[in-house]
């Protein structure tokens, strides 16, 4: 068999089944967030192939012999995955090596049959398929070996080597046992987390001249060039450790947890929306009669009634009888009182439990002492100002219908919200935005 033929079916023993691997489905496999990760560590493989005596390496003369033979040879290993890029492998081959047409003899038929009764090697593999990004579990992955090893083989040849007056018999010669060096490279196709498909080329360099039987000069050497399957070991969900890409896992937890936040904020606002819409519903004054909805129990009375603190028409309007009010120091310690201990919720108009104490003795102030009051909300300019305008507002509107709901005469009581305009520090410091922050209450 010529020389291209053999080339060309070496070339299609790597490459044949290639082109079915873009159909696969490979299952993204789920992890626990941050808990350790189980891999699949030890695999078999079984591969049979064509072995030649013909490798790359060979001289011009192709070694001792012109014309290889191809025939069938079988192998298997063992194989410890140490790192995703390193693994060390036990193999083992068997099978027969043939060539003729001696490349300097006395005779063109000189021919030789060599069986290799055993071989064992360990070897270093290096895999180099762990960088991809989108997907864990590579598919394609590229190798390289390299390693020693020791056979057992027998040799039977027929007819000599070598130029004339310095020929070498071809000879027999049984249960040859030497050392070799394998050096090799391959493609893995995984087919799930259990299965990869193998293809292969090694070629191994014997540490003696009398492999083919013809003690010649040059050490001999032989190309083993095979395809197989290889069966990972290991608990069913686990990847292996050989096709797993740590990049592309780490790209998938960090696409999970980013559409988790998205769903968590979403979800925040959603219910924030719901709250300013219940609170829309609660606290606005739907019959314009200075009432809030939630403390109204006359819903619906006409636009210009006069009406009490709980919304209800007054049966005898009282007289406006306009006096003058005083207010003295004492007043003025309780309203200071209830500024500084009003708090709301963050973001909201829902007034803090702590400040009812404070807002019940303004409530009593203004009931015992018929004074009105002014409520001017103020933010500072953090957010929108159509948002800080309408919290200012809700904010001011919160606190007269707290102080109508313990009695207070809505009608006497004006709420407005400013939102940033009127600051009475600087917005550029955390100390003044809390200053900014606030409702002023003015008695009349």
């Amino acid at each position: 068999m010529n020389l291209k033929i053999t080339k060309s079916a070496m070339i299609l023993s790597l490459v044949g089944l290639s082109s079915g691997v873009f159909a696969q489905d490979i299952t993204t496999d789920t992890t626990s967030r941050f808990s350790k990760k189980d891999f699949r560590t030890w695999s078999i493989g079984l591969n049979g192939g064509m072995l030649t005596h013909y490798t790359p390496f060979n001289n011009r003369n192709n070694g001792d012999f012109n014309t290889p033979q191809e025939n069938w040879g079988y192998g298997g290993y063992i194989k410890k995955q140490i790192l995703p890029g390193f693994g060390i492998q036990a193999d083992f081959l068997a099978g027969k090596v043939d060539g003729f047409n001696a490349a300097t003899a006395t005779t063109s038929e000189a021919s030789f049959s060599t069986r290799i009764d055993w071989s064992a090697a360990l070897k270093a593999n290096f895999t180099l398929a762990n960088l991809s990004l989108n997907h864990k579990n590579g598919v394609l992955s590229p190798y390289f070996t390299a390693g020693a090893g020791y056979m057992s083989s027998s040799s039977n040849g027929r007819g000599v080597v070598g130029a004339p007056g310095a020929t070498t018999a071809v000879s027999n010669t049984p249960y040859n046992e030497n050392w070799f060096i394998p050096v090799g490279a391959g493609l893995k196709i995984g087919l799930s987390n259990t299965v990869n498909l193998d293809f292969g080329y090694d070629v191994n360099f014997m540490k003696t001249n009398n492999f083919d039987g013809a003690a010649t000069a040059a050490n001999d050497r032989f190309s083993y060039a095979h395809a197989g399957i290889e069966i990972s070991l290991g608990k069913k969900s686990s990847p292996q450790l050989s096709n797993y890409s740590a990049l592309a896992a780490l790209r998938e937890q960090t696409a999970a947890e980013s559409d988790e936040l998205r769903r968590a904020l979403s979800t925040q606002e959603q219910n924030a929306l719901r709250d300013q819409q219940k609170y829309a519903e609660e606290m606005g004054d739907t019959d314009g009669d200075g009432v809030a909805n939630k403390f109204d129990k006359c819903p619906g009375t006409t636009s210009g009634t006069v009406v009490d603190g709980s919304g209800c028409p007054l049966k005898t309007p009282t007289a406006v009888v306009r006096e003058r009010v005083i207010v003295t120091e004492a007043d003025r310690k309780v309203v200071d009182e209830a500024i500084r201990n009003l708090e709301f919720d963050l973001g909201k108009a829902t007034i803090r439990s702590k400040s009812f104490a404070t807002l019940d003795r303004v409530a009593d102030l203004l009931v015992q002492k018929n004074f009105s009051l002014k409520l001017a909300g103020h933010t500072d300019n953090t957010g929108s100002m159509a948002l800080n305008l309408r919290l200012s507002k809700d904010r001011a509107e919160a606190v007269k219908a707290y102080l109508v709901s313990k009695g207070a005469n809505a009608s006497r009581i004006e709420a407005t919200g400013y939102g940033p305009n009127q600051p009475i520090a600087s917005n550029s410091t955390a100390d003044g935005r809390q200053k900014n922050r606030r409702v002023e209450f003015s008695l009349f």
